[in-house]
């Protein structure tokens, strides 16, 4: 029997979190015959295929699992799941998410059987007043415009749309670059705040944020598929405070090599202000916690040059300059 709507939700051995999702996915106000969820594995999951064998017997709704024969990012284990979907909606969210009990229900309450349309909800990623710095960039999901950890489209629109592009091979760009071609088809993308889902902060690593700036290889190939939308919704400019950084220190030791010691101290000097002055913004309005302080210290030193990196590697890979 047709659905209502289905609900598509990747994942890669993470149990703990697809399970508060899963529940929170049963305490949906529409009926549990009216929607499925599918579940798609980035990669083969014996453990994860084998919990949900046990936990499907659990529930009222339909529950499938799915996985890509290799790891190939979230954005291919999307399109195995819509494509296998039974409903004329469909539904996204992540494994660390929380739906709220009216989420499927809202969506539902906008849609029409429109052949081409989409819906974006409400993301809330609730942080402390002193929040990591990590935190502090996972609350900006809260102003994103389109993002597939709340979101829907029906089938129609993903169709015409070509799904997700499975070359975002990591978490990241591979939903706006799917509103991108949504908005270029023309297809209407509706706001409803009341489609809601709760979004906690994961527990990171020390220095996560330097692993966070190979993102920028992805930020090039959305820049060469929608130039003029990513400048527009993206980054208007380019980030030339990294630019000066990167510039000053090589001038410094340039003027090094050429004997030119005054010159190359004094350009030492300004990068490392500048570097000072990025490290002291990013604690402005977060931790202040020893262990805190001192990853922020020692990854502003770092960030610019491996961010300028990521985008250098991105700009050949993708042959398109990105500045």
């Amino acid at each position: 029997m047709e659905k209502k709507i289905s609900v598509v939700i990747p994942t890669y051995k993470r149990l703990k979190l697809l399970f508060n999702c899963l529940n929170a996915l049963r305490n949906q106000t529409i009926s549990a015959s009216d929607f499925e969820v599918i579940v798609v594995s980035d990669g083969p999951d014996e453990d994860t295929e084998s919990a949900l064998r046990n936990y499907s017997t659990q529930v009222n709704f339909d529950l499938h699992y799915r996985f890509t024969k290799t790891k190939k990012g979230p954005a291919a284990a999307r399109n195995i799941g819509w494509l296998s979907a039974n409903a004329k909606l469909i539904a996204f969210t992540d494994d660390d998410c929380l739906p709220q009990k009216e989420w499927l229900a809202e969506f539902l309450s906008r849609y029409r059987t429109q052949h081409l349309v989409a819906y974006t909800g409400r993301t809330i990623v609730p942080i402390s007043d002193r929040p990591t710095d990590f935190a502090l960039n996972t609350s900006r999901l809260q102003d994103a415009d389109f993002i597939t950890a709340n979101c829907a489209c029906s089938k129609s629109a993903l169709i015409a749309a070509g799904g997700f592009d499975e070359d975002f091979n990591m978490a990241w760009r591979e939903d706006s670059d799917l509103e991108f071609k949504l908005l270029l088809l023309g297809v209407p993308i509706f706001h409803n705040d009341d489609a809601i889902v709760v979004h906690p902060v994961r527990n990171a690593h020390w220095g996560v944020s330097l692993k966070e700036q190979k993102k920028g290889v992805f930020d090039v190939l959305l820049y060469k598929k929608h130039p003029q939308l990513y400048r527009q919704k993206i980054q208007p400019q380019p980030i030339w405070f990294y630019y000066a950084i990167v510039a000053l220190l090589g001038l410094s030791v340039i003027t090094a090599l050429f004997g030119l010691r005054t010159s190359s101290k004094v350009l030492a000097s300004a990068c490392l202000l500048l570097l000072a002055f990025f490290a002291v913004k990013r604690l402005q309005n977060t931790s202040k916690s020893a262990k805190h302080v001192s990853e922020m210290i020692v990854t502003s030193l770092l960030i610019p040059f491996v961010s300028i990196y990521w985008r250098i590697y991105g700009s050949i890979k993708y042959r398109k300059l990105l500045f």
